[in-house]
């Protein structure tokens, strides 16, 4: 695992958790912007992106 790719994981799940739950269209982009964030780091560590569905606890 990368630094690198640990940081944007993390600084991506931060940014995803704080405006998910946001119901205007910018908190929607920021949460977005974070989930493409998190994905980034996963696969520069080697692990597969996220794809489920945001909120759902699914791992």
């Amino acid at each position: 695992m990368s630094i690198k790719g640990e940081a944007k994981e993390a600084a991506g799940f931060v940014k995803e958790e704080l405006n998910e739950h946001g119901k205007s269209p910018e908190s929607q982009k920021k949460a977005q912007e974070g989930r493409d964030l998190r994905n980034e780091g996963r696969i520069e560590d080697g692990k597969p992106p996220k794809t489920t569905e945001p909120g759902t606890g699914q791992k």
